[in-house]
């Protein structure tokens, strides 16, 4: 046994990280059967930037669940993983670098990125672009495991993946290249949401709404048997070109006439048809809308439903396209006046065109009234600085919508932690209004690993593709080239083209539990690790992540991709708003863990609970800090002395041990539930009670050389190695380090204490439970008269359980620093004490 002079938690981080390491602690037993590996799905965190606290947050949730499931014998799966690809590393790239992607420039083989950011940023070519983003990525994954590792996560570094490595690229193209042989993946030319800033087109997962400041214009349109005008209302007057439709409930009888009739649009003079449908409002704006193409989501499913023919306007950059009025698609009954006022509009932003639009309502008395200032919710991309716009545009999709119920079926055989946020993944699959689209109009991410035959006049085929052997497996089609054919025919007539996008880097994450499971690779680790034990993320993204994992699980294997989905709450700002990058309110967690150790600061994530939202409070990791520390000080306490030692007899010791007994109980089922908060509660109380009450209740009979001091000694002992367990998934640091001073190996490699240790506890705790109550009213008097421990004091007691007293009476009399017999009333109503100081030499 070696106790230092001195105990101290400075240092302590990188002491164990280094034995860890050196002793492989964390290693995963790859020998064991399936019944005795956990599998985790960890979350690859975003490398775009930095970590922020509440990456912390839930990370620590997640290694407590680890921690204790090798404490109970479990060979522990728990791979790192980088999404490294998409959008979120373009952008930090495109800033970090001063350089933006340019698809038509050639590799240059000798390119160095420039000293400073320019401006304007530096056109580079793809290939040129990419090896930018995996050289910063990979500096940046260097920063986040040094912080992870200085958090304590127990990962098994020798497993890390990064989403963009061949491998994880491998198994994204081999299962989109199974769903397109099923049928579950396809192309299609369709409305898409779209970002005009990233070029790029956007699921309905990746959406949020803005409040945002708007107004309404009300319109006539002329109706075209000329008895009269039809006012709408909208907020997006610079559509009226790509207006195909009126629309109106089927059971409004104000518009009940006109169904099958005509108006004419102002300005551009095209007859539109007035149409019913039930997803109209009676009761917003004045119950008629015009239907575009398109303004929102549901223009796009009136557009689908009542068969309209597409009057697109909008282009890929957000500015309005130039038209040819009176051409096919664009008809109008006066073609040059509609000619000239649009050609004052062409080529504007959608907010530019707006304004113009409103000028010319009103030279044409078109515009009923003014403008009517609004606050409105609007689609944004949620990493796009301006709203979404619906673009048609060639886009890969997956089928969602077939496989609805399905995946409704698959949430409720999930068990998920805490119980309610299975509602949210169901309010989910449930409000689904389309496909999933995959394909994003970007650069650094997964290829589509498809090829197109080009037509003998130039243009491409989509419909002739060409796809690779999976043995080729992962390929980049954009310097690839598809069997048969020689590079010299890309792009030339009867040669062929690659597919231009990549994958939604949902599309490879939603593959993480295949990746790191060995899926198609490692058939062993497969059958060791598949279906994988739990899932742990934030809840924000069931929609996204987890979503589509069960979707690709489903799809792929008809399974679940795990058993368990453990949700982590947000960490909220002092105003009560979640931390996020984006919001600019995120605190770094590296000088936190510096500043309050790594333990203080895992202390205070785990007092959230699963699901729970908590806020950033540097004062509890503060208090983490004061628990670590009494930890030290409490365990140097108990193994200054650890002689004589015996069976454990006395009724005290007994008690505290049942009561003990009792927590470990409580924290093994909290734990099982994932209820880490729960089990640490549980722990925290009991040792804070050991320390201020049994520790001193004993202080004085540990000093002595009998049966007693035996039996108090190893009372402690034995709880102390019980307790040091019950902390080491929370507070991973300390625990090892006390443990070390007194026991072999590894706490965390050590078993999860049970009943079968506390084998001395005695039938109830009501003795330490009693002896603690007495305890607290005397010190109570003690702190009221102001007389310190170490005044003798005659006591005075009523209310104390006469059966009980016999068996603490001297521990408590010795412990409190009390002379003389007591007087005690034991028939009294409730507990009181009463204390008299005595001279020091009675």
């Amino acid at each position: 046994m070696s106790v230092p002079e001195k105990p101290a938690l400075e240092g302590l981080e990188t002491k164990w990280q280094s034995r860890w390491d050196t002793d492989a602690t964390y290693a995963f037993d790859r020998t064991q059967s399936r019944a005795n590996v956990y599998s985790i799905d960890t979350p690859p965190p975003t490398v775009s930037g930095s970590l922020h606290v509440g990456h912390v947050f839930s990370y620590t949730h997640t290694d407590i669940v680890a921690r204790y499931q090798r404490m109970r014998g479990k060979a522990v799966f728990y791979p790192m993983g980088w999404d490294d690809n998409g959008l979120p590393t373009e952008r930090r790239v495109q800033n970090y670098y001063g350089v933006r992607c340019d698809p038509s420039l050639p590799f240059d083989p000798h390119f160095q990125p420039p000293a400073e950011p320019p401006k304007p940023p530096l056109a580079v070519s793809r290939p040129n672009f990419v090896a930018l983003c995996g050289t910063l990525t990979v500096e940046d994954e260097k920063v986040f495991e040094h912080l992870w590792r200085y958090l304590g996560l127990s990962v098994d570094w020798s497993m890390t993946y990064a989403t963009i490595s061949p491998a994880s690229q491998r198994a994204s193209q081999l299962a989109f290249l199974r769903l397109l042989a099923k049928g579950q993946a396809y192309q299609l030319e369709a409305p898409t949401l779209w970002d005009i800033d990233f070029k790029t087109a956007v699921a309905q997962a990746e959406l949020e709404d803005r409040e945002m400041p708007g107004a309404y214009h009300r319109i006539a349109f002329a109706r075209e048997d000329g008895a009269g005008a039809v006012e709408i209302d909208t907020t997006r007057p610079e559509l009226i070109p790509a207006c195909v439709a009126l629309v109106a409930h089927p059971d409004d009888a104000r518009y009940q006439p006109l169904f099958g009739k005509h108006v004419i649009t102002p300005l551009f003079g095209v007859p539109v048809p007035v149409k019913p449908h039930p997803l109209a409002d009676p009761e917003k704006g004045t119950g008629v809308a015009m239907i575009c193409t398109f303004g929102d989501l549901t223009d796009v499913i009136w557009w689908r439903e009542l068969s309209l023919p597409v009057r697109a306007i909008i282009q890929a950059n957000g500015t309005l396209k130039p038209i040819a009025w009176g051409s096919a698609g664009f008809p109008s009954t006066d073609a040059a006046a509609a000619q000239a006022r649009y050609d004052t509009m062409a080529n504007l932003t959608a907010a530019k065109a707006r304004a113009r639009t409103v000028e010319l309502l009103k030279e044409t008395g078109a515009l009923v009234g003014d403008p009517r200032p609004i606050t409105h919710h609007v689609k944004f991309y949620e990493k796009g600085d301006r709203p979404l716009e619906i673009v048609t545009s060639r886009q890969w999709f997956f089928k969602t919508m077939d496989h609805r119920s399905a995946l409704i079926e698959r949430g409720r055989a999930m068990r998920w932690h805490p119980a309610h946020m299975q509602t949210r993944y169901e309010n989910w699959v449930n409000g689904l209004n389309g496909d999933w689209c995959v394909s994003r109009q970007r650069f650094f991410g997964v290829p589509f690993p498809v090829w197109y035959k080009v037509r003998d006049d130039g243009t491409t085929d989509h419909e002739a593709r060409l796809v690779p052997d999976e043995s080729r497996l992962p390929i980049d089609p954009s310097t690839d080239t598809p069997a048969g054919y020689r590079e010299e025919q890309r792009g030339q007539p009867d040669g062929f083209v690659g597919d231009p996008d990549i994958m939604d880097t949902w599309a490879t994450s939603s593959l993480s539990p295949f990746i790191v499971c060995g899926w198609e690779t490692d058939e062993e680790l497969w059958a060791r690790t598949f279906p994988m034990d739990l899932r742990p993320q934030a809840h924000d993204i069931i929609r996204t992540w987890l979503f589509s994992t069960v979707l690709r699980a489903h799809l792929e294997v008809n399974s679940l991709p795990w058993a368990n989905a453990a949700i982590s709450g947000w960490v909220l700002d002092p105003d009560r708003k979640k931390m996020s990058k984006s919001k600019g309110n995120v605190v770094t967690p590296m000088g936190l863990l510096e500043e309050h150790g790594s333990d203080a600061v895992r202390y205070w994530a785990a007092k959230g609970g699963p699901g729970v939202d908590t806020a950033f409070d540097a004062g509890q990791m503060k208090v983490g800090r004061r628990l670590a520390i009494k930890l030290l000080n409490a365990s140097k306490f108990v193994l200054t002395k650890t002689t004589p030692t015996g069976p454990v007899t006395e009724p005290l010791d007994r008690a505290m041990l049942r009561q003990l007994d009792d927590v470990v109980r409580q924290a093994t089922d909290a734990l099982q539930a994932y209820d880490y908060a729960a089990a640490l509660r549980a722990t925290e109380t009991f040792f804070w009670g050991f320390c201020d009450d049994y520790i001193e209740l004993v202080k004085r009979r540990r000093g002595r050389d009998d049966a007693g001091a035996g039996s108090a000694n190893a009372a402690a002992q034995t709880a102390l190695s019980v307790m040091l367990r019950l902390f080491a998934p929370v507070l991973p640091f300390v625990t090892e380090e006390v443990w070390s001073w007194w026991q072999p190996g590894s706490v965390h490699r050590s078993a999860w204490p049970t009943s079968a240790e506390l084998a001395g506890a005695g039938d109830d705790a009501s003795a330490y439970v009693r002896a603690s109550e007495i305890t607290a009213a005397i010190r109570q008097q003690r702190s009221e008269r102001k007389l310190g421990f170490s005044v003798p004091v005659r006591v005075t007691l009523n209310g104390v359980d006469r059966g009980v007293w016999p068996s603490i009476a001297r521990d408590l009399l010795e412990g409190n620093n009390v002379v003389g017999d007591p007087l005690i009333d034991f028939d009294a109503p409730a507990l009181t004490a009463a204390i008299e100081p005595v001279a020091a030499d009675v």
